[in-house]
């Protein structure tokens, strides 16, 4: 998420908290106010942090006039994720004056004070006890049991109607482009009895859809020797199948294409799982994928492709990818587009490479020049926009099931089970459908396809 001025957050995520946070606010209570930067990962960092804070008793301010302080919850991916974070700590410096700083950037307190010296306390990624002493020190607490009323989910930056659901911590993978171990450490997945606690009560409370998210999700389980516990087996496979059987769409991100992933299909082939997999392929040419020090099977990844999609025709598969990596030739990029033609992904997203300080492909020698990667980038999505338009033409007249996110006078957004929130494409019921509610599910006919969106009607 990034900042949205005046307020701190995007709109549907102000009206949330608002909703649920603001009904009562006494005048002397101490207010605090939060940017949330980066991935969905970091977004649910910033959801348990508001809880703690708002079960000590502190309100949660949507602007940043009534804030005692504001929390940015920062990104440090990449170099462009850092200028846009310290230009998020720098305006909440100009507006409030009173800024702690944590997330993903926080793992480097040096660069932050070098640039904005005037902020209250560092902290690093998911480091919630290190923050909250940070608000205590800035802001004291003053917990009045007769109004500080928590929903029972916590607090959500999100719609009432999907949650993310985070199972894991860092990562083990040691890709050279990447520096999410060094930030976020070495895989520590929660115990799945946990997991399954935490999903239950969102579903209890009106949760829809649960997005389940980590650095490696495939991974899930492995540092836990992949133990039972309380009558439930730390084990991707295990977890998804529990999680399905709460009756709320469940959507997997970002799952590595191990082998025992195709264990999980039938479980979308049953209907368990949404027939979604979000899968960072990043390549597809052998030396490049040795480059960037990712499991270089491209071909047996082809294969796997084929294997799910017998299993399981109507499963959408996302990914995203890099180019003009380090040493990248033509050959190489041409390798990676013959291969999205054969591999006819659904969903892709594409980055151009950039060095990020910390990172080993810094040093690697044969670095693109930026106008090569740039018609690279729009050589790939020029071909990846194709076959989405052509994928999403094939689905004019078939009736498929949505989710509905917003309702107004005249139209109804939704998703189907295709769509994740935020990254994918929606659904558009032209006509007006007042009697319908956010996270209803209904049967919608395509009348209309573009190139990432559809158009319908209630069937």
């Amino acid at each position: 998420m990034s900042s949205n001025p005046p307020d701190l957050r995007p709109d549907r995520a102000n009206a949330r908290l608002e909703r649920d946070l603001s009904t009562v606010r006494p005048k002397g209570q101490p207010t605090i106010g939060m940017v949330s930067l980066g991935c969905p990962k970091a977004l649910v960092d910033s959801e348990r942090i508001l809880t703690r804070l708002r079960a000590e008793g502190y309100a949660i301010s949507p602007d940043y006039d009534g804030a005692d302080a504001v929390i940015v919850n920062t990104c440090g991916f990449l170099d462009s994720a850092k200028a846009e974070s310290l230009e998020a700590i720098g305006e909440a410096l100009a507006e409030n004056g009173r800024v702690i700083v944590t997330g993903c950037l926080g793992a480097e307190p040096d660069y932050i004070t070098g640039a904005h010296p005037s902020v209250l306390a560092v902290t690093g990624p998911h480091q919630y006890e290190q923050v909250l002493d940070a608000v205590h020190e800035a802001v004291p607490p003053d917990p009045n049991p007769f109004v500080d009323l928590l929903p029972a989910t916590g607090v959500s930056l999100t719609p009432r109607h999907y949650s993310y659901l985070k199972i894991s911590e860092g990562c083990n993978h040691k890709c050279r482009f990447c520096i999410i171990p060094d930030m976020r450490g070495r895989l520590a997945s929660r115990p799945a009895h946990a997991v399954m606690r935490e999903a239950e009560k969102l579903v209890e409370n009106g949760v829809r859809e649960l997005l389940v998210i980590s650095q490696d999700t495939s991974a899930y389980g492995l540092d836990l020797k992949h133990q039972t516990e309380r009558g439930h087996r730390a084990h991707i496979t295990d977890l998804a199948r529990d999680l399905g059987s709460l009756g709320a769409w469940l959507r997997l991100h970002y799952v590595y294409p191990y082998p025992h992933v195709r264990d999980l299909i039938p479980l979308m082939a049953d209907g368990l799982v949404l027939p979604y997999l979000d899968i960072p392929f990043q390549h597809a040419h052998p030396d490049t994928l040795r480059r960037m020090a990712r499991p270089a099977a491209a071909a047996r990844t082809l294969d796997e492709i084929a294997a799910w999609r017998k299993i399981c025709p109507e499963i959408t598969l996302r990914s995203t990818f890099i180019v003009g990596y380090p040493g990248e030739t033509e050959e190489e990029f041409q390798t990676l587009l013959n291969w999205l033609d054969e591999a006819q992904l659904d969903r892709v997203g594409c980055f151009q490479y950039e060095n990020v300080e910390g990172a080993r492909s810094n040093a690697l020698p044969d670095h693109v020049a930026p106008e090569v990667k740039q018609d690279r980038w729009e050589r790939f999505m020029e071909k990846a926009q194709a076959i989405s338009e052509a994928k999403l033409a094939a689905k004019v007249g078939q009736s498929l099931k949505v989710i509905v996110d917003q309702v107004d006078e005249d139209a109804a957004t939704c998703r189907t089970m295709a769509d994740a929130p935020e990254i994918d494409g929606q659904l558009f019921i032209d006509e007006g459908h007042t009697d319908l509610t956010p996270g209803e599910i209904v049967t919608v006919t395509v009348d209309e396809a573009g190139e990432y969106d559809l158009w319908g009607h209630r069937a």
